[in-house]
């Protein structure tokens, strides 16, 4: 029954909103901090973890921002770690797959408010959307990101792609290193079941972005998987013996 009334909720807060986002877009609304955009994804976002029934506490919550753009690399097991971030991040927009640009409504509205879309299979496409996004944190919006690509079976931190570290070092904006736990539990790879939960959300100590270089890349994702694989262990236990770049000739996700 929740999982049937999450999927309603959903479907009537993207039919309520979307349109909202598409005529603000028409009119030529700007995006600015507490606009009109933010509103419409704060409110989808913690609209669904009402019906669904989760609950989100957050951690350390002082480090984020909305005076100044930041670059917030988080992990991923469920589609529930991007609404759970959605709900509580001030100002913010999204590096997404460009898959979703095709579902009805959605994908109009996520352009609308910025969300930047990446074709995984077009390597240079990909790194001219990561620039973009880069200006975009610059401006003071923060980004949020899962550098591992695609949903884990289970919270271990697997190795982490480089692009989007690039747009963190284009940006100059400090990367905020977040560890998301209990969305499994509501929600798991496979699974359409949602189950109502906690989900906890924890905002490492910052990671500066400036004097690193293109070719640095590789060093600041090792420093920012150390710090998340540290925190997964001391916080929940969770061993990860993964190696933090992933491999060479892998598709950007």
């Amino acid at each position: 029954m929740r999982t049937a009334f999450a999927f309603a909720g959903a479907a009537f807060l993207i039919g309520a909103l979307g349109p909202v986002v598409l005529l603000a877009g028409l009119l030529g609304v700007e995006e600015k901090p507490r606009g009109i955009y933010q509103w419409c994804m704060h409110a989808w976002a913690r609209g669904i973890l009402r019906v669904s029934g989760v609950r989100v506490v957050l951690h350390n919550a002082e480090r984020m921002s909305e005076s100044e753009g930041h670059v917030y690399m988080a992990n991923h097991v469920s589609q529930f770690d991007v609404i759970a971030l959605a709900a509580v991040i001030p100002r913010y927009t999204w590096i997404a797959k460009s898959e979703l640009r095709r579902i009805p409504v959605f994908g109009a509205a996520a352009r609308t408010v910025g969300i930047v879309f990446i074709d995984r299979d077009n390597r240079k496409a990909a790194f001219e959307s990561y620039k973009a996004a880069a200006m975009d944190v610059k401006r003071g919006r923060s980004i949020v990101i899962c550098p591992e690509g695609t949903r884990g079976l289970d919270y271990h931190l697997r190795p982490f792609k480089k692009g989007p570290f690039v747009l963190a070092i284009a940006s100059e904006a400090p990367i905020i290193p977040t560890i998301i736990y209990g969305t499994r539990e509501v929600m798991a790879k496979g699974s359409l079941r949602i189950r109502g939960g906690t989900v906890h959300v924890h905002f490492l100590e910052p990671v500066a972005t400036k004097g690193y270089a293109y070719d640095d890349r590789a060093k600041l994702v090792e420093v920012v998987w150390t710090r998340m694989a540290e925190g997964l262990r001391t916080l929940y236990g969770v061993h990860t013996a993964e190696h933090a770049v992933a491999p060479e000739g892998q598709r950007l996700e």
